[in-house]
Order: C-alpha cells, then structure tokens, then sequence
C-alpha cells in the first residue's frame, strides 16, 4: 500500500497537473452545438501542441530542473521538500514560471488575434495560488499536492460552467483523482487532514474565480 500511495503521488505530481487539465479541455469535445470562442477544443492541432508545449516547459520541465539544482547545491534536503521551511523557495521558483508563462500569453497575443481565456487564467491561477501559499507557508505547512488536484477541480468546474456541451464525468473523476491524492499524502504522513483540506481549499477556490470570471 505504501508503494501504491508514492506511486500516486508521483503520477499526480503538482507539476504535471496543469499538463493533464488542458488534454482534458483540449482533446474532449466540448461545444458542439452552439460556437464558443472560449472552446480549447475547436483550436486547431498544432495550436494545441503549441500550447502544451509552452505550459509543459514552463510549468513543468523548467520547475523540476531548477528543483533539482537545489537539492544537488543543498537549498532543499529533498525532491520532496517534505519539511516547512524548505518550501519557501520551490514556491517562489513556481511563481515565477507561473508569472512568466501569463506575460508570455498576454504577449503572445500581439501575433495572433485571439486566444481562449482559459489560456491566460490558467497560469494567473498559478500565480496567485503560489503567491498566497508562500505566505501561508509562513504560519503552517499546507500540502501543495492538495491544492494542485484542487486547482484541477476548481478549472474544470470554471470550463463546464462556460460551455454549453461537456463530459461531466470529467469533473467526477477530477474529484476522484482529488481522493486518491489526498488519501496517498494522508497515508504517507506527508501531511494532516487539515493541510489536505486547505491547501484543496485554497487551489480548487482560487483556481475557479479566476477562469469563471477572467476577463482580459
């Protein structure tokens, strides 16, 4: 069973959450009868490779590396950053890729003439959780696995709210996914129930304001 839950744990890693949200939006029909200029699904194939590619690099692979470059020069004692006061600074490496991929979208604008909210709103989330999480952190440790299901949550919430056709057992197995993770940090003493709850809480809120009400 302790395997099972590191096993979850690393396959809902925090970084790859974003990537899974926008295949879920991108590839699930969504829309079909009425036109939405919001629908990611109607972009074309190489813009939604294009926009993976992006989030990938910004939101996963350029994090993990600057990750491990300070476990291998000893800012954090582990990949995990399993104690409080080694978090501090993973969250500020996670704003600023967050930040950096939201100005890079609202730049990205000046080349073509439209781009779903969903683009932009998505990493303003990121912006803003990470933001308010390093602060919190001050005060307790809170579980960022948590609050990355969370914000899966929170986005696919906002997205099916916007659209007119969507799977919604999509967002049932989003909660699902919420369980297991939080259930595989519970069991592994990563965390108490209450920092699950919180940093959920914090991430799945956040997260649904600002793709519901995002305006750009």
């Amino acid at each position: 069973m302790h395997k099972v839950a590191q096993i979850i744990s690393w396959v809902f890693n925090p970084l790859l959450m974003p990537i899974y949200a926008l295949f879920l939006v991108l590839y699930i029909p969504s829309d079909h009868v009425y036109y939405n200029p919001f629908c990611l699904f109607r972009m074309s194939d190489m813009a939604k490779l294009m926009v993976l590619y992006r989030f990938f690099l910004l939101c996963t692979l350029f994090p993990a590396l600057f990750f491990i470059i300070m476990k291998k020069f000893e800012m954090i004692d582990s990949i995990e950053m399993n104690t409080q006061n080694e978090r501090s600074k993973p969250i500020i490496v996670m704003f600023a890729f967050s930040l950096v991929l939201y100005v890079s979208t609202i730049i990205a604008t000046q080349h073509v003439s439209f781009l779903p909210k969903y683009l932009f709103a998505l990493p303003l989330s990121g912006v803003i959780v990470t933001f308010i999480f390093y602060f919190v952190n001050q005060w307790r440790k809170i579980s960022i696995h948590a609050a990355a299901v969370g914000m899966l949550v929170g986005f696919l919430f906002a997205f099916i709210l916007g659209h007119e056709e969507f799977q919604i057992w999509i967002l049932a197995i989003a909660f699902v996914i919420s369980g297991l993770v939080m259930s595989a940090r519970l069991y592994l003493k990563k965390h108490t129930l209450e920092e699950l709850i919180i940093g959920w809480g914090i991430g799945c809120f956040i997260t649904f304001m600002v793709n519901n009400y995002y305006f750009f």
